[in-house]
């Protein structure tokens, strides 16, 4: 049909006058355009209602209705949630592909969605009628649609901006209890942030010049230059990693998540660490093939993971504990990525992963919050409050990978797609690096069933719903992983 239309249009104006042509031309050109931006918001529809929900949240925060913001945001992300999961296994590209609708981006939705409405809750019952609470719940839409943007990244252009938008927020986050402690922690990861981020968007800036265009669809043209594009890499290793406090660019961590209230160290825990790895995944799906790349991040997620698990050793506060939990998590992440351009289990790998560790680590933190932060508090927590002990062992169990958690289905599944693509060596070390992690976490949990009951407040309403949805989606998404897989095309 355009061929005919075209050829009609060529044939008329031949028989016609110049300026009768043009103008039927433009506006026909122009209804083409209107009719593709149409189709391709429709395609992001999710993350508009993201990008609606923040800016509807900081309008009722603008009134101090700080209930309606956080009603906002729970309403806004289950509607992105629903929208994605109607639109599941359709895979498509926005805006001259520099937007991706892929496994990557639909579950990001899926998984990040659901986690801030989590994470909100336990917000709710951290920061109840404090002045700022409602520019919190912005604040986390915010970060949400940042790291959404990242993990459907088609474009060097979406990279930054994604990292941007998430990290913004995650600085105004970390610095909201205007303390000493907290203001130490965000001065330190806004300067290893713009630090990284500069680093960053310098060395894409060489992606961009060898290969004439900012899609990354275009790296294949560097497969003449590997220096350059190794360089890239190591750049934009850096923006991802402070992001997703992957060793050596963590350093930020620690201190940032002591300072924070814990229910913003269990968001920074989760959503922009993932959005980060998943833009990571979507540059490794065009990166010519390079054995340095890979060698790169599977050396990296080595590190990651032993240097993680050992200074957890020495912890004696639970979140600074869990941040290098997180530093060590990243590592297991990383192995997917190492094997992304190889396989088609690296998808799976990566998304089943993502999903365990959001469920795990923020009801891990719920329990944190309400429980305390430090190892004593957890002391004789078992005969106190004998289901909430179940609830936080499960976690930590799942965080080793202990069958049949959910932890577990997701690190089989990253193991065994190292190994299908000759990377057995790093499936070895992440197997001894589940076994050192064992020993971090038994810090937690011997003393809740072998110390006497330290005085210990009864939970709020919120974070008990919330540890326990997450205790359930640890248990569920291990048990039914088979089921799970059907949901996530390659």
């Amino acid at each position: 049909m355009g061929n005919r239309t075209a050829y009609y249009f060529n044939d008329y104006h031949r028989r016609v006058p110049e300026y009768y042509f043009i103008p039927y031309s433009s506006n026909y050109q122009n209804v083409c355009i209107m009719n593709d931006m149409g189709k391709d918001l429709w395609l992001i529809l999710p993350q508009i209602i993201v990008l609606l929900t923040a800016a509807t949240a900081l309008v009722f925060t603008m009134f101090y209705k700080h209930r309606g913001s956080l009603i906002a945001v729970i309403i806004g992300m289950l509607a992105a949630t629903v929208l994605t999961l109607t639109t599941l296994k359709q895979y498509h590209t926005a805006f001259s592909e520099t937007f991706r609708i892929d496994a990557l981006s639909q579950w990001a939705v899926l998984i990040l969605c659901p986690s801030v409405i989590l994470i909100s809750l336990l917000v709710r019952d951290e920061l109840k009628d404090t002045p700022r609470e409602g520019t919190v719940y912005s604040l986390l839409a915010f970060s949400v649609l940042g790291s959404l943007l990242l993990a459907g990244s088609g474009d060097i252009m979406f990279l930054v901006l994604g990292l941007l938008i998430s990290s913004l927020s995650g600085f105004a986050l970390a610095a909201h209890p205007k303390t000493n402690a907290a203001t130490e922690g965000a001065l330190k990861y806004f300067v290893y942030g713009s630090v990284a981020g500069a680093v960053m968007i310098f060395g894409l800036t060489y992606w961009v010049g060898m290969t004439g265009s900012t899609l990354l669809s275009s790296l294949q043209k560097l497969s003449t230059s590997p220096y350059i594009l190794v360089f890239g890499f190591i750049a934009l290793l850096a923006g991802m990693g402070y992001a997703a406090s992957i060793f050596p660019f963590h350093f930020w961590t620690p201190d940032t998540f002591e300072g924070a209230p814990v229910s913003i160290a269990a968001h920074l825990s989760v959503i922009p660490k993932i959005g980060a790895l998943f833009a990571l995944a979507q540059v490794m799906k065009e990166v010519p093939a390079n054995g340095s790349i890979s060698l790169i991040i599977a050396i990296t997620a080595v590190l990651s993971m032993t240097y993680g698990n050992i200074v957890a050793l020495w912890q004696n506060n639970v979140v600074r504990l869990l941040a290098y939990s997180t530093v060590a998590q990243a590592g297991y992440f990383l192995i997917a990525i190492t094997v992304f351009k190889m396989g088609v289990l690296a998808t799976p790998a990566l998304v089943v992963f993502a999903l365990a560790y959001a469920a795990m680590n923020i009801g891990a933190f719920a329990i944190v919050q309400w429980a305390g932060e430090k190892l004593d508090h957890f002391n004789g927590l078992g005969k106190v409050h004998p289901v909430s002990s179940i609830g936080m062992t499960i976690f930590l169990f799942s965080l080793v990978g202990i069958p049949p958690l959910a932890g577990f289905a997701g690190k089989f599944l990253l193991f065994g797609a190292a190994i299908n693509n000759g990377y057995g060596w790093l499936a070895i070390a992440a197997i001894i690096n589940s076994v050192l992690s064992l020993t971090v976490y038994l810090r937690i949990i011997i003393p809740m069933y072998s110390k006497e009951a330290a005085v210990i407040n009864k939970p709020a309403f919120k974070t008990v719903v919330v540890w326990k949805i997450a205790v359930v989606v640890t248990v569920l998404a291990g048990i039914g992983v088979q089921w799970l897989l059907k949901y996530i095309q390659v």
